[in-house]
């Protein structure tokens, strides 16, 4: 019964999550140059990216005036140096084709300072 819980809760929290994964580049220029979005910088293989999961569908919810992309770093690596991101997880937020702000470096990140750098961002 408890194995049961877990799972369900782990679906649930996969589910709640809706970070959207970036698919081109195109699709980087179209939400960069429109309304707020925050590009989230990471990889399957990154402990520390890992980490904060569990924490981005609370995120999200708070900040429901933002839309967030995950951006794998593997896949895009071209764009990581473009945006000059070389640690993850690093967060960058655009609005209208304008950077608000970044939270890039190689550290770990808590819940606490991700929702303080988005609070700067308004």
């Amino acid at each position: 019964m408890i194995w049961e819980e877990s799972n369900k809760k782990a679906y649930l929290q996969s589910e709640a999550l809706n970070l959207k994964n970036l698919e081109s580049m195109e699709q980087f220029e179209q939400l960069r140059d429109g309304s707020k979005t925050i590009f989230m910088f990471s990889a399957n293989w990154c402990g520390d990216c890992r980490f904060i999961d569990p924490v981005l569908p609370d995120i999200e919810a708070k900040f429901t005036d933002f839309t967030f992309i995950h951006v794998d770093r593997d896949q895009f690596i071209d764009l990581c140096q473009q945006v000059d991101v070389y640690g993850i997880p690093s967060f960058i937020g655009y609005e209208n084709g304008k950077e608000l702000g970044r939270f890039v470096s190689k550290d770990r990140k808590t819940q606490e300072e991700i929702e303080a750098f988005i609070a700067g961002l308004k």
